[in-house]
């Protein structure tokens, strides 16, 4: 299975959130909060729906919730991928 890659979680972020995809996003925004870069919990659901049809990996709504920055969400879908 492939990783989900700094590019395409953005790319579903921004899909999800109904945002204008041009808006520039670069790899330090990993380390930034969802709060911070305008994305709600609405926007990280449907995230978390859209990554586990593409992706495979399930991510509860309580895990969902202690996820706080775009880096710590990839390396838990990455990790799920690894070990699945």
């Amino acid at each position: 299975m492939a990783s989900l890659t700094f590019s395409d979680l953005f790319r579903i972020l921004t899909e999800c959130a109904g945002a204008d995809d041009t808006t520039a996003v670069s790899e330090d925004s990993l380390d930034s909060s969802f709060e911070d870069l305008g994305y709600d919990s609405l926007a990280l659901m449907e995230s978390a729906a859209r990554i586990k049809q593409e992706y495979g990996v399930d991510l509860s709504d309580d895990v969902l919730s202690d996820i706080e920055t775009p880096r710590a969400l990839l390396d838990l879908v990455n990790g799920a991928a690894v070990a699945a």
